[in-house]
Formats: C-alpha cells, structure tokens, sequence
C-alpha cells in the first residue's frame, strides 16, 4: 500500500499534544461530590461505566486517525511494465600504452581519458557498455553489461603503469584492440553496435592489422569510431630515474592516416583530441551520433483504498456521540 498525499501522515504529530492534553486535564478535575471519609466506599460494586469512562476518547483519537489516513489517500497498485528497448551495445578500446602516460593531458592521457568515458557511460544508463584494453596485446577489462556500477569500478582501476609494470605487453596493437572488441559484440542482437577507440599512437604490434579488423567490424555491422588522443608536436613524458621523476619531451606520432580509414571502413568518424576540453567534446559528438531509441509501455492501475478507513472514523465518531449522550451522559 502506498500513499498518494504521504504528506498529510505528518499530522500525526498533533495528536501526541492532544493526549498530553487530555490527561492533563484528567488529573486536574476535582470531583463533583465531596465527602468526609470514602472507607464506606471501599467493597462498593464499581459500574461497567467506570471502565467506559475514556472510551470516547479513544474513539476519537481512533477517528482522527482515520481522518488523516483518508486525506493522505491509501492506494494499493497491481502494475506491470512491458519494456521494449532498442539499445545500443558499446565496447570502449582504450590504448594502456606507456606513451599514455605524456601529460600534454592533465593529469595525463590516460587519467583524462577515464574521467570523460565514465561521464560517458554515466550519460547512457540503458545501453550495454563494455571495456576492452589494449598495448602490445588486448584483452577485455569487462564485457558488456547494464551494471554501469560494475564497469565504471573496473574502469577506474586502470592504472597509468599497467604496461610500465609488464602486466601487458607495451606497443600499440590497434588492430588487437578493435579485433577484441568485435569478438564482444559480433553476437549481440541489438540493432546498433559500436567501437570507440582511443589511442595516442600508430600501430606496432599485433597479429591483426587495424585495416583488416576494421572490415571485420564492418562484416558484422559495427561501427567504428577512432579517438587520436595528444597535442600537437611534442609532449611531456615522464621517465623515472635515480634523481626522481624527470621529463623529457617526447614526440607525438598518432597515425590519423590509418585512423581515419578504420573509421571509414567501419562507417565512422575520426576525431583528434589535443586537450581535456576536445576529448570532452569528442564524447558529447559520439554521444549525439548514437542516440538510444526507446519504446517503453507502462500498464499501472491504482485503487483508492480510503474506504475501510473512512468506515472506521464514521463508526468511531456515532460510537462517541452515542456513548457521550446515553451511559456517559453528564448530569448538570
């Protein structure tokens, strides 16, 4: 059951007053006949109306009750949902290459680029996002899920040095990535299924050549968008050393030519991001190009259930008038 004016349950607080009243008053009243001694009283029969003496009131406070459960308005509901959604499924190749690690983006590439994929997936809560990762070898972080809880947890537990530390191969096999990323999405049902890769380089590694996962994707009708991610010219790369963290300018050498052929293959698009506020914009473009189309049908019925309360009240207050003015009668 639930409450269509909940509101209005808050006026239960003003019967808690009104008892402190009522008893109050009880204590203060002297009585209506005064006598020397009550001992002859004592083995008296008591009268059934000494038990009916706070009856009326609590009639009353059962009535108000009722009156404020009526005005709140109890439903009770038997609804159902028959939900037919066209989602997309979207696999995010994300390169982990150490070159990830240059801070022409801040804090870097890498960091940047999870900060804006996850308002990403945070802006698409019905479609099915998964997570592939690749350097010199690609493997999937997550597959493709709803629990965007799920995927944004593993998500952020990438690591800027995940190649550095040789967890993975360094490189950049980007053909390996998109190639890992189809194997996700080639059986999926659902009508529009995309890549969106983002690297900061040109492939070096790998079995596959990134033209040739790219007319793969394409014979299993995926799309392909490509993200070339780092400024122009030279960028700051951190190296460790025994003195500590140095930097060294490195230069940025991301192969757009190759880039925006996969993308034209997979019937895509390819964007460059040179800063935090392009790579922004690159996902609000991408978000926009593939809008999820929703056909949501919603059957709800609700019934007004005030009716046994409403009983209640009228049988509690005929029940108080009655008493008051028969058993309960005051005598002037």
């Amino acid at each position: 059951m639930i409450f269509a004016n909940i509101e209005y349950l808050f006026l239960f607080l003003l019967l808690i007053p009104y008892i402190i009243w009522y008893i109050l008053k009880r204590s203060k009243n002297e009585p209506a006949l005064q006598v020397s001694d009550t001992h002859m009283y004592t083995y008296a029969p008591r009268s059934y109306k000494i038990y009916l003496l706070h009856f009326p009131f609590i009639l009353r406070i059962i009535a108000l009750s009722m009156i404020i459960l009526v005005l709140a308005r109890p439903q009770t509901t038997d609804n159902w949902q028959n939900t037919e959604v066209e989602g997309i499924d979207i696999m995010l190749a994300m390169d982990v290459s150490t070159s990830m690690l240059a801070e022409d983006l801040k804090p870097n590439r890498l960091e940047a680029a999870k900060q804006v994929a996850a308002e990403f997936i945070n802006g698409r809560p019905n479609d099915n996002i998964g997570l592939t990762i690749f350097a010199g070898e690609a493997f999937t972080q997550c597959p493709l899920t709803v629990d965007h809880a799920v995927l944004l947890n593993l998500f952020d537990g990438i690591k800027c040095d995940i190649a550095q530390r040789g967890l993975i191969e360094d490189g950049t096999a980007i053909g390996m990535g998109i190639a890992n990323a189809v194997t996700r999405l080639k059986d999926s049902k659902a009508k529009s299924k995309v890549v969106i890769l983002l690297t900061d380089g040109s492939n070096n590694k790998g079995d596959i050549s990134p033209l040739t996962a790219a007319e793969i994707a394409k014979n299993f009708g995926i799309r392909v968008y490509t993200i070339g991610v780092g400024t122009n010219g030279t960028a700051p790369y951190p190296i460790l050393t025994y003195a500590g963290t140095q930097y060294m300018n490195m230069p940025v050498e991301i192969d757009e030519s190759t880039l925006t052929q996969i993308a034209g293959i997979a019937n895509g698009n390819y964007f460059r991001a040179t800063s935090n506020s392009k790579l922004k914009e690159v996902y609000e473009e991408i978000d926009k190009l593939e809008k999820t189309k929703l056909n949501v049908k919603e059957f709800s019925k609700r019934k007004e259930e005030y009716q046994l309360f409403a009983w209640v009240a009228l049988f509690c207050i005929l029940g108080e008038v009655l008493l008051r003015n028969s058993v309960l009668k005051k005598i002037p």
